[in-house]
């Protein structure tokens, strides 16, 4: 991994393959090493890039209160010191509404998106609770505790469950908290149709909760592809990374340039 001077703070990433470049954006509290397959799977195709959000995993904490147009501003820099000028941008579920106001802000750096369990907006009951228990105890600085669950939760692998856990409980409690809190209120599903680049959406068939978060992508994107992955819930990285990994590359395979 490699650290960088982004934007006034020290950004931690990893960089790994060559040719048509991928960047990989993960949820709160979770780092880029979620990511840790796609990498290993994809970057002998591609160029696969994934970074520590603000105060997450070894990336330094913020001054500036986290919000998706500042990830997203993060990004286009990242992009600007590597000289990429174009990416397919890869978010797993909250990382998937940065991809989207990644595309909405910045269209002519990106040659697509791929969203895996995202949405554009929180809509319901169970996930707004979800969000904001994680808000809560980011609050009372347990990031630990989210940590543990949350990297428990995505593997049951012993060496890849430590290596989550001891990145994850890293994080920043306050920034946690931050990210948290703007995915809760943070809605572009009226400026859907403004994304003209094309999105691949990906979601397990066991994760009912997020199905209508892919139905209204799937009937508001001009340009998308809709994947249901069998006999898997919401951690599709993890979970089902070989299926995953087949579908970017096909995806990208047929529409980059």
């Amino acid at each position: 991994m490699t650290t960088t001077n982004i934007n006034g703070y020290s950004m931690h990433y990893i960089d790994s393959g060559k040719g048509i470049a991928i960047l990989f954006i993960h949820p709160p509290v979770l780092t880029s090493l979620n990511f840790t397959y796609q990498i290993q799977g994809l970057s002998p195709h591609f160029r696969t890039i994934a970074f520590d959000i603000r105060g997450h995993g070894k990336s330094q904490s913020s001054k500036q209160t986290v919000t998706y147009p500042l990830i997203a501003q993060d990004i286009k820099q990242l992009m600007d010191q590597m000289s990429i000028d174009k990416v397919f941008l890869c978010g797993y579920s909250t990382g998937g509404s940065i991809v989207l106001e990644f595309l909405l802000a910045y269209p002519d750096r990106a040659w697509g998106g791929i969203v895996i369990s995202g949405m554009s907006e929180v809509n319901e009951w169970r996930l707004r609770n979800k969000i904001s228990l994680g808000m809560a105890l980011s609050k009372i600085g347990a990031v630990a505790t989210i940590a543990l669950s949350n990297a428990w939760s995505q593997t049951k692998h012993f060496a890849l469950f430590r290596e989550l856990f001891n990145d994850a409980k890293q994080g920043n409690s306050r920034n946690v908290e931050q990210y948290y809190r703007y995915s809760l209120k943070y809605n572009c599903t009226s400026r859907l149709g403004e994304i003209h680049l094309p999105v691949l959406l990906v979601y397990g068939e066991d994760d009912k909760l997020f199905h209508p978060y892919a139905k209204i992508l799937h009937q508001q994107l001009p340009k998308n592809e809709l994947v249901f992955i069998k006999k898997v819930d919401h951690r599709l990285p993890t979970k089902a990374a070989g299926v995953l990994n087949d579908q970017i590359k096909q995806f990208i395979d047929r529409f980059s340039l």
